[in-house]
C-alpha cells in the first residue's frame, strides 16, 4: 500500500513557497509556517534573473508571473562622485531581461496557486521556536511560548526560513562562513521624473560609500547605500541630518534632491547585515535546509531569489518519490541528494559574489583606493565587462542546468 508522508516547511519565502506548491500538487500533505502575518517587508530581493524566471515557468506559473507588474532594467548608468561616466545596455553587464518584481506579490501568486490543492496549508503568524527531536530524529517543530506553545509534527521538516534561520541555528550543522566587508542601507522614496527613465538602474561610486537606485513597479525608487561593515552605528551617532547628508552628498543632482526631499525615508533605512556562507551538510535525520537557511547569499548580483527557486525545483525532484511511499531512510537519503546536486552552483555563485565584491568594495588601502577609482573607467572602456563576461552570463542564466522532473 502506498503511504504519502507529510512535510512541514518553516518559512514562506521563495524557497519555502515554491517547494510547498510543488509538493502539494503531487498530493503530499504540506504545512508552511510563516512567522509574519503577511509577506510585506521593508526590503526583499526583487531581481528575477533569467534563471529564476525559467524556474517559475517550469513550475507552470508563468502566466501568474506575467500578470504581476514589473520593471525591466534595460540600462545601467555608472557615476563617479556624481558625474556620469557610463551608460550601457544592461545585457553587457549580464543583466539581460532582469525583471524587478515585488516579492510579496510573487509569493502571494505562488500561495494562490498552491491553495488550489487541498493538501497545502499556509499558516501565518506562527514563529517557530524550536525543533523537536526524538530518538535522534527531527520529528516536528514547536511554536509559541508558555501556555500558547503547541507542536506541528511531520515526516520531514524543511527549513526555508532565511538568512537568520532558527532551523539552521538549531540544526547543529557546521557552516563555512565568508567574511564580508560591507553592509547595505535600503529604503524607498517616490519616483521622480528627474530620474533618467523607468528602465535604468544606477550606481554611484563615492569615496566612502556606493549609492544605488532603480525604479520599482509601484512608482517608487528602491535606493540604498553600501557602507563599510560595522560602521552604521558610528554614522547614526552623528545625528540623522548629518549622517544622511554625508551619504547623499556627491550623488547625481537628480537623486540627491529627491533623497533630501524624503530625508526621513533615508534616516529610517533598514540595515542589511550582509552575510555569506554555506552549510557543509544541509540535512540531519528528519530535517533538510534550503535557500538562505542553507547558504545565505550576498546581495551581489541579485542571486538570492533565483537560487532559492532553483533549490526548490531540485528538492522537489528528490523528495517527491521518497515522500510518495518511501520510509524515513529513503526520505533522509533524498534530502542528502539535494545538497549534493546543488553544491556546485552554490559554491560557484558565492565565489563569483566574493570576486565582484572585492572589485567593487576594495580594501581601504592605497591599492584598493586606486582600483576603486579605476572601476568606472574600466567599465567605460569595456574592460570590466570583458574580464567578467563569463561570470555575468552564469549569474544570469545559472551555473548548472536545473530541470523540474516531478
Amino acid at each position: 500500500m502506498t503511504t504519502t508522508r507529510s512535510v512541514i516547511i518553516v518559512g514562506a519565502g521563495p524557497a519555502g513557497m515554491a517547494l510547498g506548491y510543488l509538493l502539494a500538487r503531487r498530493g503530499i500533505e504540506v504545512t508552511v509556517l510563516e512567522s509574519h502575518r503577511d509577506f510585506a517587508r521593508v526590503f526583499r530581493g526583487e531581481g528575477l534573473q533569467l534563471s529564476g524566471i525559467d524556474a517559475i515557468r517550469q513550475m507552470g506559473l508563468g502566466d501568474r508571473l506575467d500578470r504581476i507588474p514589473y520593471v525591466e532594467a534595460r540600462m545601467i548608468e555608472m557615476y563617479a562622485r556624481g558625474r556620469r561616466v557610463l551608460r550601457t545596455d544592461a545585457a553587457r553587464m549580464g543583466r539581460a531581461n532582469v525583471r524587478l518584481v515585488s516579492q510579496p506579490l510573487l509569493l502571494e501568486a505562488i500561495a494562490g496557486a498552491a491553495g488550489a490543492f487541498p493538501s497545502f496549508h499556509l499558516i501565518r503568524g506562527e514563529p517557530v521556536r524550536e525543533l523537536i527531536r526524538e530518538n535522534g530524529r527531527i520529528v516536528g517543530v514547536r511554536v509559541g511560548a508558555g501556555e500558547a506553545s503547541h507542536e506541528y509534527r511531520a515526516d520531514l521538516v524543511v527549513g526555508a526560513d532565511g538568512r537568520h534561520a532558527i532551523t539552521r541555528k538549531q540544526s547543529g550543522l557546521a557552516e563555512l562562513s565568508a567574511p564580508q566587508s560591507f553592509d547595505i542601507l535600503w529604503f524607498k522614496v517616490p519616483y521622480t521624473e528627474a530620474y533618467p527613465d523607468r528602465n535604468t538602474a544606477m550606481v554611484d561610486i563615492g569615496d566612502l560609500r556606493v549609492g544605488l537606485a532603480f525604479p520599482t513597479a509601484d512608482d517608487h525608487l528602491q535606493a540604498g547605500f553600501i557602507i563599510r561593515k560595522g560602521t552604521f552605528n558610528e554614522l547614526r551617532g552623528r545625528g540623522a541630518e548629518i549622517w544622511t547628508e554625508e551619504l547623499i552628498n556627491g550623488l547625481p543632482d537628480f537623486l540627491a534632491e529627491q533623497l533630501r526631499k524624503h530625508r526621513d525615508a533615508v534616516a529610517g533605512a533598514t540595515l542589511l547585515d550582509v552575510v555569506c556562507g554555506r552549510l557543509v551538510d544541509w540535512s540531519v535525520p528528519g530535517l533538510l535546509l534550503i535557500g538562505d537557511a542553507a547558504h545565505p547569499m550576498s546581495p551581489i548580483g541579485g542571486q538570492g531569489v533565483n537560487i532559492a527557486l532553483r533549490d526548490a525545483l531540485v528538492a522537489a525532484n528528490h523528495l517527491v518519490p521518497a515522500l510518495l511511499g518511501g520510509d524515513a531512510v529513503a526520505i533522509d537519503a533524498a534530502a542528502r541528494r539535494v545538497r549534493d546536486e546543488r553544491w556546485p552552483e552554490i559554491v560557484a555563485a558565492q565565489q563569483m559574489q566574493q570576486h565582484q565584491a572585492r572589485m567593487m568594495f576594495a580594501p581601504d588601502n592605497w591599492r584598493g583606493r586606486m582600483i576603486y577609482r579605476m572601476i568606472p573607467f574600466m567599465m567605460r572602456l569595456g574592460l570590466l565587462q570583458w574580464l567578467n563576461r563569463k561570470e555575468y552570463r552564469l549569474m544570469s542564466q545559472g551555473v548548472v542546468p536545473v530541470k523540474l522532473a516531478v
